[in-house]
């Protein structure tokens, strides 16, 4: 392995875009092996979080340069939020609209929706804390406003909040703490939707509560790679 060769980004802060990084006799890779598991991570999804990612985290911000651009390379795009400690991956704007989709959408129900909206309204009421975390008897409580539109059936109606509670776990927009029944609430939401796609949600939401038809839909979840 050759001698490493260090550049610098404009912060001054150590780059490993230009360093020999080989891990085995047929890499040509540049990357270093920290920097590498990062990139998998981001591009895996959903997020990467400064308070549960600590060490990719740190990696991250000291390889950012050389990480966007590999990124960029499988046309992603990088959404980096050092205040709020999360970053995830989302289809590049490509303006001609001819990149593959590498990151995928997630099928959303009424339920769903109507959950989704909640989270991130509760999110961003308590945008004032650091975390903030809800209980499934608030979300039960919130949603049973929409039983009449979604189902008569009450064992049924449970069974679509639970899955929709499921499906939020799965994705890490509920994180469990471990201990006790309250979840928080992933800042990831406050990012991953820009507010023509949340309006595009809430227009499709109001619709389905008109029609009480519950259809899916499609929103954009950026930064899942499930």
């Amino acid at each position: 392995m050759s001698e490493s060769t260090q550049t610098f980004t404009d912060s001054g802060v150590e780059d490993s875009i230009n360093r020999d990084a080989q891990l085995w006799p047929e890499d040509t890779g540049q990357l270093t092996a920290a920097s590498r598991k990062v990139l998998v991570h981001l591009v895996k999804g959903p997020y990467l979080s400064a308070e549960r990612h600590k060490e990719a985290w740190r990696v991250l911000l000291s390889d950012t340069v050389a990480i966007r651009s590999r990124l960029a390379d499988l046309f992603l795009d990088l959404v980096l939020d050092e205040a709020q400690g999360v970053a995830f991956v989302r289809n590049a704007p490509v303006e001609d609209g001819v990149a593959p989709q590498v990151v995928r959408t997630m099928a959303l129900t009424f339920i769903d929706t109507a959950l989704l909206l909640f989270l991130r309204r509760e999110l961003l009421r308590g945008s004032g804390t650091q975390r903030v975390f809800i209980g499934k008897e608030e979300v039960i409580e919130h949603l049973s406003s929409y039983k009449a539109n979604e189902s008569t059936d009450e064992a049924g109606f449970m069974k679509r909040i639970n899955s929709a509670w499921t499906k939020m776990e799965k994705h890490s927009l509920l994180l469990s703490g471990g201990a006790g029944e309250r979840y928080e609430i992933s800042p990831i939401l406050r990012l991953i939707f820009s507010p023509e796609q949340i309006q595009a949600v809430e227009e499709e939401y109001q619709r389905l509560a008109r029609t009480a038809e519950p259809s899916p839909t499609e929103a954009g979840k950026e930064g899942s790679g499930a």
